[in-house]
């Protein structure tokens, strides 16, 4: 039987040790359990495992030869099932990459970074692309990333995972100063780059909403809950513009400017939106949503670009808007 060399760089994870078992078996070697651990120090049993995760679950025709003391393949098998990529795939890994780089300098780039390594180490193999130097292809330059402190961050996974009530000092945007807080957590996201805890308020006994830069002092509690089985981020969010949501109904329709409407068209808003054309190259939009803090402050990004046509509290609000940021200018 040829000898058996170890790769030159030998990978620990599994998907990299089992697509080392497919060149064996690929190149007629028979490689066995044994022969297998001594080269990546494991035990037998993690081998045997390797084997039949790969013949089970990846459908390999792999069977033992006892003639020959180890493992061969019944027939023809081109390639590993999880070692080649399509181009789309790895267009996909490279953004995923590109994207890790907008938290740099931010206590999430080692964490981030960590995993995406643990991911890329179970490549091993061709991958079936021509991109040359495709990491040249993306970038990023993130605007207002949010700044994180990763030890509240990892506490309050925790005690949405485990279910467990958190106390925590938190200032609001228009509070005059902290505050304490007893929440029951439901869950954490990420929305607009700024990362939020969702979760019901023991004190003001109803569902907030905290922005987790202004949160202090956290200490994950031992009383337990039982998180409500009908939320969900997507239901909560439904009819909000970004994170604040509201008890109200706001039918609201817009009209922008060719200019603006250049840049309305080129992104998806809202599940609610509805573009109509206009001749004079311009389009007007309509949304349905339950508060309108978050879509004034966007509506006035466009300047005079873009004119409210109803509901009439929010023209008043950017009116309002408007001569105030006049007032601050002269």
């Amino acid at each position: 039987m040829p000898r058996v060399t170890a790769p030159a760089r030998l990978s620990r994870p599994p998907y990299a040790r089992m697509s080392y078992i497919h060149d064996q078996l690929q190149s007629d070697r028979n490689p066995n359990c044994s022969s297998l651990a001594a080269i990546f120090e494991v035990d037998r049993k993690t081998i045997q495992r390797d084997i039949d995760f790969m013949r089970d679950q990846l459908r390999l025709p792999i069977e033992y030869d006892g003639v020959k003391h180890g493992y061969h393949y019944t027939e023809p098998v081109e390639n590993f099932p999880l070692a080649t990529m399509t181009e789309g795939e790895l267009v996909s890994l490279l953004i995923a990459q590109k994207a890790i780089e907008q938290y740099r300098g931010t206590s999430f780039e080692t964490p981030l970074q960590n995993a995406f390594a643990k991911l890329t180490s179970q490549l091993h193999g061709p991958v079936t692309v021509a991109l040359g130097d495709a990491k040249a292809v993306f970038g990023f330059k993130p605007l207002g990333v949010s700044k994180q402190d990763l030890k509240l961050f990892e506490k309050l996974s925790q005690a949405v995972m485990e279910c467990r009530e958190v106390e925590f000092t938190y200032k609001s945007l228009n509070g005059k100063g902290p505050e304490k807080r007893q929440v029951q957590p439901w869950q954490v996201c990420c929305v607009h780059n700024q990362w939020y805890l969702i979760g019901h308020d023991l004190v003001r006994k109803e569902k907030r909403t905290f922005a987790l830069p202004r949160i202090a002092g956290a200490v994950l509690t031992q009383r337990r809950f039982v998180r409500p089985a009908d939320f969900s981020l997507e239901k909560h969010l439904g009819s909000a513009f970004g994170i604040f949501t509201g008890t109200g109904d706001h039918h609201i329709k817009v009209r922008f400017d060719g200019w603006a409407a250049r840049l309305v068209r080129e992104r998806f808003w809202h599940d609610s939106q509805r573009l109509h054309e206009r001749k004079d190259g311009g389009v007007e939009m309509e949304l349905r949503l339950d508060c309108l803090e978050e879509v004034e402050r966007w509506l006035l990004s466009f300047g005079a670009h873009v004119q409210v046509l109803q509901p009439k509290e929010l023209r008043n609000r950017i009116a309002t808007a408007a001569r105030a940021l006049l007032d601050a200018h002269q």
